[in-house]
């Protein structure tokens, strides 16, 4: 490894320090109640250090949304990588959708409370980077109910329109996900969730079936 690439190197493990950091304090603290010398501290730099890689909390919040949509988007093209029919991916995708959910809430909080936090995006540049990774992520959901109509799992003229369509099934099972996360304590009795999430699925793909 040259003398270049181990300082890259070392620059990227300290840039992600930083962000595991300010993870731990935004998610348990807030916002708004964490300090940057906390975050140094969690990431054993000094706050000189820490301004070099972020000039301020918001670029390191940025970091973080983008480092959410980043994962969420990995999830969604390998659930897209197992083959199979246009209607198997978007069955995958969907149940990735909600494993993401359980496995990392705060990162689906951040992406859902998005936002709440767009005052920070503060260049053009930061905010075509977050977008990317949000139309790369509906990229997948497009392909696979382009992929379902050529295969003939999903029917043309239920799909007419892929974009449309991926938003929403997207925005559905998100709002199905968010119910589950907030169960009405005078609904009785309590569907599990992953019931209600299996039998959206099943309705959503069942009104695209071929």
């Amino acid at each position: 490894m040259s003398a270049t690439e181990r300082r890259e190197r070392e620059k990227q493990e300290r840039r992600e320090s930083i962000l595991d950091s300010a993870e731990q304090c935004f998610f348990s603290k807030g916002y708004e109640r964490t300090a940057m010398d906390e975050i140094a501290r969690g990431a054993q730099l000094s706050r000189a250090l820490l301004y070099v890689y972020f000039k301020d909390k918001a670029a390191i919040m940025r970091g973080l949304m983008l480092r959410a949509g980043q994962q969420l988007l990995a999830r969604f093209q390998a659930a897209q990588a197992e083959g199979g029919s246009g209607l198997e991916q978007l069955q995958r995708i969907g149940w990735s959708y909600y494993h993401f959910s359980i496995e990392a809430p705060d990162y689906f909080d951040l992406l859902t409370d998005a936002s709440t936090f767009a005052h920070l995006v503060d260049s053009d540049e930061q905010l075509q980077e977050l977008a990317n990774c949000y139309d790369q992520s509906m990229a997948c959901m497009i392909q696979s109910l382009a992929d379902g109509v050529a295969d003939g799992s999903l029917h043309p003229e239920r799909v007419a329109d892929p974009v449309l369509t991926a938003c929403y099934l997207r925005g559905a099972l998100h709002g199905v996900i968010l119910q589950t996360r907030q169960p009405d304590p005078c609904e009785q009795p309590q569907l599990p969730a992953e019931q209600l999430i299996g039998y959206t699925l099943q309705m959503l793909h069942h009104s695209m079936r071929a």
